[in-house]
């Protein structure tokens, strides 16, 4: 049984935040962090941005350790005793806790039909042992060494899904000059966060940089022929290229959660000091579902900005701060030349209004909902969100007169 103060589930950037959090009031107690993945602690989005716009890879390290902090890697907890505070993984390590936060992360998810071939074919082997996947599910710092060591080796690469890791994606495999065939249900590219005209803009873009998009298709099945792979399409088309990768999105880890005990709805329910339903138990990250003040509603967030001030507060308040949690994080992306960051609910699904510098090139995109700014995009558009979140903040009601021409000019 090894005994912490501070106990910690988890090893992405939340994790890592809360060990800063934690020392910055408390430089002597101890601090455990287990985490699933073989790796240390690291920053996340380099792994589809910069990593291959030719930063060094040893940019992406945290280095946790150097907190006085005792890591305890691949390793996965199975139970938590909130009453005995204790804690065991399933290698049967023990562990007791004064404090412990859960910053579990999310999984990549992934196709139905892929899992059951991948298990008919585990059943088939002698040993029963899981076939490696013939998809990358792109998400860890092991799936980009693998991805960068196919560049090497392979030319034509297919990206399923046109969403935010999809569309990095593709943008960093045609930067590494390959061939590259982008797959999505949808009609264009981030088409359920970009109005309609930018999606189409940003496809047609993507086209010009080389990618073939496929759009409006779905792969329904994947065989391997010799060293290619096909993709069946539901249209009925096939497509066949050396490597696949796929960011469909994540799901947040919440069994841990769930067979603990705790309040979980879309996410671990917290309250404004990141507690969860049980005493001394805290959670941060993609996982955690909190109240926004700004937008009067209950968020979980799967963006670096969310896991690093979630992760922090959290460490902070271990160690007894008390501090409310009411910050609305940005996200960011990168596609080729052209960036955004934007803050709240981006959604096409509510009322957008845009508001062009120049055409698709540099402007902002509002999101309404009962005249209300919902959320901001800034599109090219640099150091404004600030004054985006006190926009959100605003009662209203407020309408296109109000903000085209008007609010960036400010």
């Amino acid at each position: 049984m090894r005994e912490f103060r501070y106990l910690i589930v988890g090893g992405g950037m939340a994790a890592d935040a809360a060990t800063e959090g934690i020392r910055e009031l408390d430089t002597a107690d101890s601090i455990g962090l287990i985490g699933a993945e073989p790796d240390a602690p690291y920053d996340r989005p380099p792994l589809s941005k910069k990593l291959w716009f030719g930063d060094p890879f040893e940019s992406i390290w945290r280095h946790t350790a150097g907190r006085n902090v005792e890591l305890f890697l691949g390793r996965t907890v199975k139970d938590i005793d909130p009453a005995a505070r204790t804690v065991t993984d399933d290698q049967g390590g023990r562990y007791q806790y004064g404090k412990l936060l859960i910053a579990t992360g999310g999984s990549p998810r992934r196709f139905e039909w892929d899992q059951r071939v991948q298990t008919s074919s585990s059943s088939a082997e002698s040993g029963g042992s899981p076939r490696q996947g013939l998809i990358t599910y792109y998400r860890t710092v092991q799936d980009y060494r693998s991805v960068r060591q196919q560049t090497e080796t392979k030319s034509r690469f297919a990206v399923i899904g046109g969403g935010f890791i999809g569309s990095e994606m593709a943008a960093a495999l045609a930067t590494a000059k390959r061939q590259v065939v982008m797959v999505m249900p949808d009609p264009g590219i981030c088409s359920r966060v970009f109005p309609s005209e930018l999606s189409g803009f940003v496809t047609d873009f993507f086209r010009q940089k080389g990618v073939e998009v496929r759009s409006g298709e779905t792969v329904t099945g994947i065989r391997q022929n010799g060293e290619r792979l096909i993709l069946t399409l539901k249209s009925g088309n096939e497509l066949t290229v050396d490597a696949v990768v796929a960011g469909i999105g994540i799901t947040p880890n919440l069994a841990l959660a769930q067979k603990t005990g705790l309040e979980v709805g879309n996410g671990i329910v917290v309250d404004e000091l990141l507690r969860t339903s049980k005493p001394d138990i805290f959670a941060a990250g993609d996982v955690a579902e909190f109240y926004s003040p700004l937008l009067d509603k209950r968020l979980r967030l799967e963006h670096e900005d969310n896991a690093n001030r979630t992760g922090k507060r959290a460490g902070r308040n271990m160690a007894g701060a008390g501090e409310p949690f009411h910050h609305l994080s940005l996200f960011y992306s990168d596609l080729f030349e052209l960036g955004y960051e934007a803050v709240g609910e981006i959604d096409t699904r509510l009322e957008t209004i845009v508001d062009w510098v120049e055409p698709f090139r540099k402007g902002v995109i509002f999101y309404l909902k009962d005249a209300r700014v919902r959320g901001v995009m800034l599109w090219n558009v640099w150091k404004k969100v600030p004054a985006a979140r006190k926009l959100i903040a605003q009662p209203g009601p407020l309408t296109a007169n109000d903000l085209v021409g008007r609010w960036l000019a400010r």
